[in-house]
């Protein structure tokens, strides 16, 4: 897992993490375009408007998906948390989505 906290640009920082992940069998499920397999990047980042936003691509494109599950209240634990549960759901397939909190 190649996961590192990554601030943003631009007035305010918000938090986020960004991963790369190969889909386990079956893939990631998107609300746009369905299921995507393969190598991907999923950013996890708690937007303004207090959820936490879920977001995949096909590693190295220009295109964000919104993975399906997302946006949702972030966790109590931590963002950090979220992101890494919804890492290891997407390796293992199935359609993954981000998982509830």
């Amino acid at each position: 897992m190649n996961d590192t906290p990554q601030a943003a640009s631009g007035r305010e920082a918000a938090e986020h993490y960004t991963g790369q992940v190969r889909a386990g069998p079956g893939g990631a499920m998107t609300d746009e375009v369905g299921v995507i397999t393969g190598d991907l990047t999923l950013a996890t980042r708690l937007e303004d408007d207090g959820l936490a936003h879920s977001r995949i691509e096909y590693t190295d494109a220009d295109e964000w998906y919104t993975l399906t599950g997302s946006p949702q209240k972030p966790p109590a634990s931590s963002l950090r948390t979220l992101h890494e549960q919804t890492l290891k759901a997407v390796r293992t397939g199935g359609a993954a989505q981000v998982p509830p909190t």
